[in-house]
């Protein structure tokens, strides 16, 4: 009995040994991020611009169905490595992937905007948004196997970036199927951060002509129409600074028939707030 006994436990061994075997041995879906560089003609003093790239696992560049794609817009003093330095942007890819939350994948793109001039809209010396619309997402269109139509394509900023989502959707609604601000600076503000900055001046008066909330209100109905075609999503603490602007952007859009989705939870103005948000915009755009 006790040879047996033995002989059974070994077996139970064996099959547990060759268990962790396999679990060493197969790989693990794993999503692939690349900083790199993109040629640029449309930004003054400079003829390459930044960019990351976060590519599902099991990419192909010849796959029938193109991408759906995220365009991330990094916060003011970021860079486009922010996505993945500080909300771990390839980590919450390949926890979803694994849960099975974003179908055949979602390509990411992280645009530069804080480089040389950081700002996402267009001033006389810095042509930001016309770069992105005519060099940026036409570039990314031929490098990779992405969806091109506006049912396909989505953009999520933060802060900065957040204001800058919400403007390009204000400006360009024939281009995003939906719109996710998180924790966007939408206008104008008194910061005690900018208060020595040289180029603050400049930047928020370029901010407060861009605000997107008397544009809103005073938009045409043709316009309006254009934008109840978007989905617009509205996340900001109940901490932060940016909270009563980014309830008046909601109202905003509320006063002229458009329901967007608001999000206000406990939270302030940094990436643990931001990271959540970020996974909602993955999955959303994943099933595009």
């Amino acid at each position: 009995m006790k040879d047996n006994l033995l002989h059974c436990l070994f077996a139970k061994w064996r099959v547990a040994a060759l268990l962790l075997l396999l679990l060493l041995f197969v790989p693990l879906r794993a999503a692939t991020v690349q900083h790199l560089t993109m040629p640029c003609k449309l930004l003054q003093g400079i003829s390459e611009r930044e960019y990351v790239v976060c590519l599902p696992d099991g990419y192909n560049p010849q796959a029938e169905r193109p991408y759906p794609v995220l365009y991330l817009l990094h916060g003011g003093g970021g860079s486009c490595d922010e996505w993945e330095v500080q909300c771990r942007l390839s980590e919450a890819v390949d926890s979803l992937t694994r849960a099975g939350a974003l179908g055949d994948g979602v390509v990411v793109i992280c645009a530069e905007g804080n480089k040389n001039n950081m700002m996402y809209f267009d001033v006389p010396w810095w042509t930001y948004e016309t770069y992105f619309f005519d060099e940026l997402i036409p570039y990314m269109e031929r490098t990779y196997r992405i969806r091109t139509d506006k049912a396909g394509r989505a953009i999520a900023g933060f802060s900065m970036g957040g204001g800058g989502a919400t403007v390009y959707g204000v400006h360009h609604p024939d281009k995003f199927a939906f719109v996710y601000s998180i924790s966007g600076y939408q206008r104008r503000q008194p910061l005690e951060f900018l208060r020595n900055d040289p180029s603050a001046e400049w930047r928020q008066t370029a901010i407060e002509d861009n605000n997107p909330i008397p544009r809103i209100l005073d938009g045409t109905d043709a316009e309006v129409e254009a934008w109840r075609q978007v989905e617009w999503n509205v996340a900001v603490g109940d901490q932060d600074f940016t909270l009563e602007a980014n309830m008046d952007l909601v109202k905003a859009l509320r006063a002229r028939g458009i329901r967007p989705h608001m999000t206000v939870t406990a939270g302030d103005h940094n990436s643990y707030f931001v990271r959540p948000h970020m996974i909602r915009a993955l999955q959303k755009a994943a099933h595009l």
